[in-house]
């Protein structure tokens, strides 16, 4: 059934770099900042003098992986003392997302927790660069951020078109020295960004197209990339099939395989990606009675064959994953089966993500989800 005449909303950087050198292109598009400030963590802030920025420039680089309210207000507290004329987000999705943040609220009023949900951010000063250096999240391209509130243990989501990047850059250079095992968990984490859109139920064919595009470059490049982390046709795949997954989130969002891995990050400090691979063949087979089709046509790009039962499904999908060198397992990981039960409560009561899934899904179902995972 066509969706194309349906309302939606589709929101982009206004320049995007793309391509092998991409990075030094930042320096002669900034030619107007005195002050920049370059958000990073700690491996990615060796890539600063690749940008040919000038000016009294500072460097935060301990932005952790998870980042909770503490630190994200520990970044925005240096960047009041600097008082920033462009602000470089430069590092994996948890570093674009503290750049996004900072961006709209150094220079204001509002603190995080005013603008929590939809189009809260009352605005933005400072120009925003995005830079990406992991194929995943592909938070350069998108409009929503996540911070982790320390007492809940929620994800606290801030989406806005003023979190929009004026430049994002995709420079497979930067990504060469990604371990495999990163390589392998970020890129599922793209793969289940475009899946989980392209089975939503609020699904759109303009969406649809870029979901294709991303999961066909999983498909035919995250193993290569894994296997040699210096092939940069395969890494500039990756990380295009990771930008077309931030372009799904905005106007149509992730479902139950994300609101499933939000608790492992947070319970168990999982890496965002890693967490989304754990769960993505169990989420993908539970959904394809209600959406046979698109899940067909999934599993074909990513290669998966004889996928004509969930049960057949689910362990190709777990292949999959698996023979990229993913530790499949949540015990593996420290999980203890005993706080299962409360982290199906947890996910589902994510409703801004479990209420897009194509397929209801009750607590006991994701407790059994999770058994199954374990």
């Amino acid at each position: 059934m066509s969706t194309m005449d349906r309302l939606i909303t589709l929101h982009q950087p206004k320049r995007l770099e793309i391509g092998v050198g991409a990075a030094a292109k930042v320096g002669d598009w900034a030619q107007f900042s005195k002050r920049p400030l370059v958000i990073a963590s700690g491996p990615t802030a060796t890539y600063v003098d690749r940008l040919g920025l000038s000016g009294d420039i500072l460097i935060i680089d301990n932005v952790p992986p998870e980042p909770d309210l503490a630190s994200f207000n520990a970044v925005l507290e240096q960047a009041r003392a600097h008082e920033p004329d462009l602000i470089v987000g430069l590092g994996g999705g948890s570093v674009l997302d503290v750049a996004k943040l900072v961006a709209a609220l150094w220079d204001g009023t509002q603190t995080l927790t005013d603008v929590v949900g939809p189009n809260k951010v009352a605005g933005r000063n400072t120009p925003l660069v995005q830079i990406a250096t992991t194929a995943g999240t592909g938070s350069e391209a998108g409009i929503r951020a996540l911070i982790t509130d320390p007492e809940t243990k929620s994800k606290l989501a801030v989406e806005s078109p003023h979190l929009i990047a004026d430049l994002a850059v995709l420079d497979p250079e930067l990504t060469y020295s990604v371990p495999p095992a990163v390589t392998a968990a970020t890129g599922v984490d793209a793969m289940a960004h475009c899946v989980e859109a392209f089975t939503n139920v609020n699904a759109h064919d303009l969406i649809d197209g870029y979901a294709r595009m991303g999961f066909g470059l999983v498909g035919k490049y995250l193993k290569r990339a894994v296997e040699d982390g210096t092939d940069s046709e395969a890494r500039a795949g990756m990380m295009l099939a990771s930008y077309y997954g931030g372009i799904c989130l905005g106007p149509v969002n992730t479902a139950a395989g994300h609101a499933l891995a939000y608790p492992l990050g947070t319970r168990l400090s999982l890496p965002h990606g890693l967490a989304n691979a754990i769960i993505f063949p169990h989420v993908l087979a539970f959904n394809q009675p209600v959406a046979p089709e698109k899940t067909s046509e999934v599993a074909e790009a990513l290669g998966l064959r004889n996928v004509g039962s969930q049960g057949a499904l689910k362990a190709a999908a777990f292949e999959f994953c698996r023979d990229l060198g993913i530790e499949m397992h949540l015990k593996a990981h420290g999980a203890q089966e005993r706080d299962l039960g409360t982290w199906a409560e947890e996910a589902h009561a994510i409703r801004r993500l479990m209420d897009n899934n194509p397929r209801e899904m009750s607590i006991d179902e994701v407790h059994a989800l999770y058994r199954d995972a374990f």
